[in-house]
């Protein structure tokens, strides 16, 4: 049978070998409530629910959309599961919830077991960095229907809040403040954009900038920032009112999804400074303003709101879980649910 799958273009035995070289990664992220052995048929886990009278359970899927190119170009892989774990769990931690598990969907044109060990060597590392498990996924073949040197990454996480501790948006009122979290870079979104201003050739990815320290593609493969053990430090301090997870649609459609009708958040944009790829991308692409904060982070990946009273104390938290806050704006009355200018 694998013979005949074989020349289908499916190589059986190179699955095998996938599954033994990614083991070590997937087991370096088991945490207590794991049940079971790597390779089974479902992911078991047994969360801890002591002390958690009404749990819930929060969910988030997503992929890292067209930045796979660049590792194609560029041929390292080894990092673009990073991405994918922080799109979907920073979503999840938004609700307060703290990432329990997680599984990854790999589709490929051609399985090389190599290619498929590295990038879940980032997810597993991502799955480290937000503190959860990676306990399944699956790596399909799709001979015929992918070019076989590319592949698709995404994934699905949950985790668990009590529900008195939700972080629902629906206690923000106005004069709470606003707080940004920085990002890497651009994280995992825009990437259209960026190969309609940049292109996407080994060439012009190896152009290096001043400004950014290293090669146009090193910059841009930098992986999302994880914001979970910062979030969920703070909420341990001070009440959060609302999150917002800052990616495609960039400031204008995120910050809005936290807030309460006829509030709106009146952001100072000038008062964090712009990662230097944004001002490379205005400049060489001759992108507006407002078309930037449609569509890329700017350098905040994720933005608090918090009472005015807690000011300090969040900013100190936050400084100690190794965040560079900034005071970004604060919540007034208004219709318009996002003011930048």
């Amino acid at each position: 049978m694998s013979d005949a799958y074989a020349k289908a273009g499916v190589d059986v035995e190179a699955g095998y070998k996938a599954v033994a070289l990614m083991k070590k990664h997937v087991e370096s992220t088991f945490t207590d409530g794991v049940i079971g052995e790597f390779g089974g048929f479902g992911g078991l886990f047994a969360p801890n629910l002591t002390g958690i009278k009404h749990p819930v359970l929060v969910s988030g899927t997503d992929g890292v959309g067209t930045k796979v190119k660049l590792a194609f170009v560029l041929n390292k892989h080894d990092t673009i599961g990073i991405d994918c774990v922080a799109m979907c769990a920073n979503d999840v931690v938004c609700s307060g919830a703290a990432p329990l598990f997680f599984l990854d969907y790999i589709a490929c044109g051609q399985n090389k077991p190599e290619k498929i060990a590295a990038l879940v060597s980032g997810v597993a590392a991502g799955c480290r960095q937000a503190g959860c498990a990676l306990i399944g996924g699956e790596t399909a073949e799709h001979p015929g229907l992918m070019p076989v040197d590319e592949y698709d990454l995404a994934g699905f996480c949950v985790g668990l809040v009590e529900r008195d501790r939700l972080i629902d948006g629906k206690k923000i009122a106005e004069g709470d403040v606003l707080i940004g979290l920085s990002s890497s870079g651009v994280h995992s979104n825009g990437f259209s954009l960026l190969r309609r201003v940049f292109g996407e050739t080994e060439r012009i990815l190896s152009r290096h900038y001043n400004e950014l320290g290293c090669t146009l593609g090193e910059e841009l493969l930098k992986p999302t920032r994880l914001y979970v053990r910062s979030l969920l430090a703070l909420a341990r301090r001070v009440t959060v009112k609302g999150a917002a997870h800052i990616t495609g649609g960039g400031f204008i459609e995120n910050i809005p999804r936290m807030l309460p009708p006829g509030l709106c958040a009146a952001i100072e944009p000038h008062s964090f400074p712009e990662h230097p790829i944004f001002a490379i991308i205005k400049r060489e692409g001759g992108v507006e303003i407002r078309d930037m904060f449609n569509t890329f982070n700017m350098g905040v990946g994720m933005v608090l709101a918090v009472d005015k009273r807690d000011t300090g104390e969040a900013m100190n938290t936050l400084v100690e879980a190794g965040e560079r806050p900034y005071l970004i704006g604060v919540v007034r009355r208004g219709d318009e649910r996002i003011a930048l200018w």
